[in-house]
């Protein structure tokens, strides 16, 4: 069987889902005897124009002068994939779709130079349409292994839990963070990651997006109560790497 064609294209990003996949080690070996990629920044330093099968896009869709590229990509590719949660909601990016002079903030007096503009930070599928998506930041291993083990197999339903990270502590019989004195977006954040701040101690941030339809104003309300959390602090954690899926965006 023909390996699949895969490349790998990054836009407003860190790049570092695509700098996990070079820490992946063996599993990511394992997939080379089934993909064969013809595109990745991080690892090789190749590039091509012919068709691919299967395009995975990193980073946010922040500057208009980007929809061309990424338009390109979708013509060339019979899959596109959305990665990272960059690419799937806007990510830590869309922060700064609530402030208007967020720029001087963070560039100072080099805020106006030309390379720095940009738009609201937006998921890649706001330009362009995308068949999946790996949510996470950054992208969980397993759960990228598996997509890609589908689509090599020719799979046209990708599953993305939408259950609160709540469930995957309860399996692990994770102490809670509110049972610990602590805060946690848990009950609204999307699971799939097996939960592993918790775990350590660490409150759930929503890397992975919210789980469909969340209650953010109980949520905001728990933090406060439950969490302790000044009532800024509780309004501002729900933006994180949500800061899209707010309606106040």
């Amino acid at each position: 069987m023909a390996k699949v064609k895969c490349a790998w294209f990054d836009f407003t990003s860190c790049e570092g889902c695509q700098i996990e996949l070079t820490n992946f080690g063996e599993p990511f070996v394992e997939l080379l005897e089934h993909v064969e990629p013809v595109e990745f920044r991080e690892a090789m330093s190749e590039k091509t124009e012919e068709q691919i099968d299967v395009a995975f896009i990193e980073g946010s869709f922040s500057r208009e002068a980007d929809r061309r590229r990424l338009e390109q990509i979708r013509a060339r590719a019979s899959i596109v994939v959305a990665y990272g949660a960059c690419a799937v909601s806007g990510g830590v990016n869309a922060m700064k779709n609530h402030t208007s002079d967020y720029a001087e903030e963070v560039y100072g007096e080099d805020a106006k130079r030309p390379h720095l503009a940009s738009q609201k930070a937006l998921p890649i599928a706001e330009a362009i349409k995308v068949d999946f998506i790996i949510p996470g930041c950054p992208i969980d291993k397993a759960e990228f292994v598996r997509v890609v083990e589908q689509l090599v197999h020719g799979t046209t339903k990708v599953y993305v839990p939408s259950y609160p990270v709540c469930v995957e502590c309860k399996r692990r019989e994770t102490l809670c963070r509110y049972d610990d004195n602590d805060h946690c977006l848990g009950p609204i954040a999307r699971a799939g990651c097996d939960a592993p701040c918790p775990a350590d101690g660490i409150p759930c941030e929503a890397c992975r997006g919210m789980i469909d339809n969340p209650n953010e104003a109980a949520m905001e309300k728990v933090l406060v109560e439950n969490g302790k959390l000044p009532e800024r602090w509780a309004k501002d954690k729900t933006r994180m790497f949500t800061a899209n899926h707010r309606g106040d965006a």
